[in-house]
This record gives structure tokens, sequence and C-alpha cells, in this order.
């Protein structure tokens, strides 16, 4: 007999292929038979918390579509669990994938392949999605097309892989056993995570004991990608803490989901991180003492007993509005003597 989890993972199977082929008629069935009528839906800034599918498809998914008339959905994980309270999640992560024709946030198009990170979680009652918490990397198709306004990344930025495992997809039975331990890995790593600066040097954290050497940390556009531990720390972690050093110090405001599925462990929270900005050092942004939430949705796998990939969304233009930077207008600003048409281009002759 399925389980909850596998059943709740084969409910998203329609809606993931309808996005794939993107047939609209088929999509909008999708979305009204999984998602619930006054179902919750939070995506990244500028699209903001709207309900039911409708609005979903209405404010987002067609806005998407019209940009890139070819768009195609693309997972690289799917995997469910529950939380410790009581909720059964599914995530998903991947990337959204098509020719970049028409503006997309006032982002210029392209007229070539463009893609878009997407990590999505969607919570489920009696069969059906109630809540759907979801990030989408705009600063990721705004880098593509030349057009990001803001500091450059630290980090390494290109189109995130998936598993290098290959197991994202194809999730063997369900292990009660190994699913907690891979949460608990993970819990714990953070525990030693939070030591550092407040509890001592870099040596509190023991991250040699969780992250395997070979260990790839897969960064929101606008922060990039690190590999191995020193990879992680300086291309992402010592500017974080530098800047907010009280990371970690309000874990009790905060929501967090946590929830394995075999070697893997993944995190969902709207917001899930509370800190104040009061040094200088990360995303160019001066620092003015203002308290932000962060929202951070994780995939991290688990090899060995320790993590070797871990992907990781923030919602960076929240963030920078939360600053008081309004980073669309300063695309608007940054990009005004470029063509904002739609991109046409024909067949030509050899």
């Amino acid at each position: 007999m399925a389980s909850v989890h596998e059943l709740n993972r084969a409910a998203l199977d329609p809606l993931r292929a309808a996005q794939h082929d993107w047939g609209e008629a088929t999509l909008r069935r999708a979305l009204g038979k999984v998602l619930a009528p006054e179902a919750a839906c939070h995506l990244a800034h500028p699209f903001g918390d709207m309900t039911g599918p409708e609005q979903f498809h209405d404010r987002a998914l067609s806005l998407l579509k019209s940009a890139w008339p070819d768009v195609e959905r693309r997972d690289w994980i799917v995997m469910a669990g529950n939380d410790d309270h009581g909720q059964d999640w599914v995530g998903c992560g991947g990337h959204f994938m098509g020719t970049f024709l028409a503006p997309f946030l006032d982002i210029p198009p392209t007229g070539h392949l463009a893609h878009m990170r997407f990590h999505e979680f969607y919570r489920f009652e009696s069969g059906r999605v109630v809540e759907c918490q979801a990030l989408w990397d705009v600063p990721e198709v705004m880098m593509q097309a030349n057009a990001w306004p803001m500091a450059p990344s630290l980090g390494r930025e290109f189109c995130i892989p998936g598993p290098s495992s290959g197991d994202g997809l194809f999730r063997p039975p369900r292990d009660d056993v190994m699913s907690r331990a891979s949460k608990e890995i993970v819990l714990d790593m953070l525990q030693h995570m939070k030591r550092h600066p407040s509890q001592g040097g870099p040596e509190v954290m023991e991250m040699p004991r969780f992250w395997d050497a070979r260990m790839n940390w897969y960064g929101p556009a606008g922060i990039g990608t690190g590999r191995g531990i020193e990879g992680f720390r300086n291309w992402h972690q010592i500017p974080f803490l530098r800047a907010m050093p009280d990371r970690g110090s309000k874990a009790d405001q905060v929501t967090y989901h946590f929830f394995g599925d075999n070697n893997y462990c993944a995190v969902t929270g709207w917001p899930n991180m509370i800190q104040t900005l009061t040094q200088d050092g990360w995303l160019g942004i001066a620092p003015s003492g203002k308290e932000i939430t962060m929202r951070s949705l994780d995939f991290w796998r688990i090899k060995n007993g320790k993590i070797r990939e871990n992907w990781v969304m923030v919602d960076i233009l929240d963030t920078y509005r939360q600053l008081g930077v309004d980073v669309l207008a300063r695309l608007r600003e940054f990009n005004k003597a470029r063509n904002l048409g739609r991109i046409n281009p024909g067949g030509g002759h050899p």
C-alpha cells in the first residue's frame, strides 16, 4: 500500500507534466485538481501572496508563459515527508526553461534560451494542496539578460545542476529511519553553525564533521555557488556572518518546516530567518542597522553520513525591498535605453 507521501508526490505529477508541455487548458485543469480553491500561495517578490489556482495561474505562471512562449518545467528533485508539526509536504526543485522572446517583469528579452531555478514546497491535506511556498530565481534571469543592476556575485553563477547521484526524481521506497537520520544530520549541523561567531571561531562549527570535502553549495543568483567548505565560506558564509552576526539568535520567532526523505532533507519557511544588517560585506549593501526577515527554501543530499550537495534559494529581491532598495525600479533605470519590444527571430535565409 502506498504511503501518504508517495500519494502526495503522485498527486503533483499531472501539474508537473502540464508545465512541461504547457498546454493552457491542461495546466488549468491540473491546477484546479491539485490545489484547493482557497489554497494560500506564497511566491517570491514581486509576485507576492495569492489565493487559489486561478490567481496562481493568472498572476504568475501566465506571465512567464507570455515571455517564454515555449517554456517547459524540468524538475530534478521531488521529495516528500512530514515536519515536526504533523504537516505533510512535497518539495520540488528544478528549472523553467524557454526562449526569452518578450519582457518578463521588465527584464529585456534576449531571443535565446533562458533558465530560472525554482524551489517549490506544497503542503497537503487530504490529498490536496492547501499551501504553497515557492521561490523563483528572478535575479538569475536578469543576469542572463545582462540586466542585473546590483553588485556582482562573489560565487559562481551558472545553470545549477540537479543531484550528481541522479536520484532526485526516482525515489526508492521510503525508509523512515533513514529519513529521520537525514533530518537529524542537517539539524545538528545547523545548531553547530549557529555557534559561530557568538561562541568562537570557525572551528566551533565543526564543518568537516557534517560536510563532505567535495560538497557543492548552490546559492541563489546574487550570491552564487561555492565548491568545498572553503568555497562555501569564502563566497557566502564569511560575508553573510560579517554583515549579520546575530544570525540564528531569533529562531524562536520563526516557523521552520524540516522533513526528510531517505537520503534527502528539506526546509521551507515564510520567513524562516530574522537577523540585523549591522556591518558591511554582504551583497554590496551598506549596513543600515535594520532587522530583516528572510525566506530560505533549501534541499540537502546526504551521502555516507555527510552533506554532499545543498541547494539554497533565498528571496533576494525581497531582502533588498526590506532594506529600501527597489531592484526592479533600478532594473528599469539601468535598461531604459534598451529595446524592450518582443523579439521575432524568424527563419531568415541561408
